[in-house]
């Protein structure tokens, strides 16, 4: 603040110490009768210069880039040089007409008051200077420490504000939504992955409302209930739930943690979201290899123990057969139903003997042989081997392949087709007699979802709690002797031995999606 201004000729001097000591107590009396006194400097110099008939009144105030005249009005004429040389005087300075008086409260230099005038100075009116000076120091001071305590107040206020968008920062980067209600159920902070989504709600929309008017479509006393228990307990409740509010089914793991603002009961809950359907779905996968990986070692271990008696159990139905035969070609027939019970046994046999070549398949170590293949190739080569099965004349087999798809995949077109053909027989034992199948190819989104073939059928569809189970060893929807359950766990494992994998999309009533996913050459 480095104020001056200029007026015509001053006034005539005051006689005697009077005037002198009314000045002082207007100076005063009108830095009492405000808060802020730095704010009526100016107005209270004017005062002095008029009572003194002053050219020059000013304060100087010692800062760290030395002496700086903040205050002044008149000319500007006394140099900082001769105010520097007073302030090293314990003694009032005088030169060139100016007086100049330490400014001093407690032993600390402020600065100085200086006043000019044109003439030469009376004791009386050094004693005036004087005692205005000593006025002036403590409201200084005073002045000092509001301003110094003005400007920690507004760093502090300045570094809480920071802080709090700080921590708002990170709240809003979490890849989770999150939400802070109190007791009354009202919402204190609502994150920015809150606003985002189709369900998504805005911030400003959010707060201050209670939560049940926000999350209107869930059960408000079901959410009632969950908070109180975390109020009333003070533990952490984590739980799984199922949502179809995106359009795809998404499963999130829900977490509420107790908050307290000091030692007392909890005063806010801390209420998590997390999509954990991807998590989910590798978690699948990481058991479903788990549970294949433990199927081979078993097949490994039994292997032999089941084929020798199967094989004797073949040969013993074969040899009675065979006696059958022989005793018929004698003209003895036997009563009762012999050659229906060892077909029974010899079939059985035979079935036994394909669920140990199907557990084989995950024990034995396989040779094959890998090439650069075109989905769109082992599909068409798929089909022409199915084109001639008596229940496939029965259904619609519709293709859609992509004829842009040029990305080939590392693999071997035996197994590619094999896979496929399961698929295919799959879908046509979900239609029964009649129905609608498409076999579609295009291409994927990255290098390792390259290439996705999908088989789509109009069938009766798979309930939704066996549609995590059906790629299980063993595990199978059809009759009783359509199926061993050993189909998808073997698709499975193939996929998978090429770097891919297998979903499923079902619809009960409606059908059912298979979808491959291979990845490119590039990306294996």
């Amino acid at each position: 603040m480095n104020s001056s201004s200029h007026t015509e000729t001053p006034p005539a001097p005051a006689a005697g110490i009077a005037p002198l000591l009314g000045v002082v107590a207007r100076v005063a009396a009108r830095l009492a009768a405000t808060a802020h006194p730095e704010d009526v400097l100016l107005e209270v110099l004017e005062l002095v210069r008029a009572g003194l008939a002053a050219e020059e009144c000013g304060v100087w105030l010692l800062s760290p880039a030395g002496l700086i005249r903040n205050w002044g009005v008149g000319d500007f004429e006394v140099p900082v040089e001769e105010v520097e040389v007073a302030l090293d005087s314990a003694a009032t300075a005088e030169g060139r007409a100016a007086v100049i008086e330490r400014l001093v409260a407690a032993d600390q230099r402020l600065g100085a008051f200086v006043v000019r005038l044109a003439r030469r100075w009376t004791d009386d009116e050094r004693a005036g200077a004087r005692a205005i000076a000593n006025v002036l120091a403590p409201v200084l001071v005073h002045a000092q420490h509001s301003h110094e305590l003005e400007e920690e107040v507004a760093l502090r206020t300045t570094q809480v504000s920071d802080e709090r968008r700080f921590t708002e920062k990170i709240i809003d980067s979490l890849p989770v939504g999150l939400y802070v209600i109190d007791r009354e159920f009202r919402i204190q902070a609502w994150n920015r992955k809150r606003e985002t989504g189709m369900q998504g709600v805005s911030r400003e929309e959010a707060i201050g409302r209670t939560i049940f008017e926000i999350l209107h479509r869930q059960p408000a006393e079901l959410l009632r209930r969950e908070f109180e228990e975390v109020f009333r307990t003070g533990r952490i409740q984590q739980f799984q739930m199922e949502s179809l509010a995106t359009g795809d089914l998404r499963v999130y793991r829900i977490t509420k943690i107790p908050m307290r603002l000091a030692d007392g009961p909890v005063t806010h809950v801390i209420t998590i979201g997390e999509d954990v359907t991807d998590w989910k779905e590798a978690e699948g996968r990481f058991s479903q290899a788990e549970k294949l990986a433990a199927l081979g070692q078993l097949a490994a271990g039994v292997m032999h123990e089941i084929n020798n008696p199967l094989a004797t159990i073949a040969a013993c139905a074969e040899s009675l057969q065979l006696k059958l035969e022989d005793l018929a070609a004698q003209g003895i027939e036997l009563k009762g139903d012999y050659h229906e019970l060892l077909t029974i046994v010899d079939n059985e046999v035979h079935r036994c003997k394909r669920i140990v070549d199907g557990l084989l398949d995950f024990s034995r170590p396989k040779t094959v042989t890998k090439s650069l293949v075109h989905i769109n190739q082992v599909v068409e080569k798929t089909l022409f081997l199915l084109k001639h099965h008596v229940r496939f004349k029965k259904v619609h087999v519709h293709q859609h392949l992509d004829p842009e798809l040029a990305t080939l995949v590392y693999a071997s077109e035996e197994q590619l087709v094999q896979v496929l053909m399961a698929l295919l027989l799959n879908a046509l034992d979900a239609l029964g007699d009649t129905g609608t199948i498409i076999i579609r190819t295009r291409p994927g989104r990255t290098a390792t979802e390259a290439v996705i073939c999908e088989v789509i059928d109009d069938g009766q569809g798979i309930p939704r709690g066996e549609q995590s189970k059906i790629f299980e060893p063993f595990y199978t929807t059809k009759p009783p002797g359509r199926g061993t359950g050993l189909g998808l766990s073997i698709c499975y494992g193939i996929i998978s031995d090429h770097g891919g994998r297998i979903e499923v999309d079902s619809i009960p009533g409606k059908g059912s999606t298979f979808r491959v996913i291979l990845p490119g050459s590039e990306g294996v």
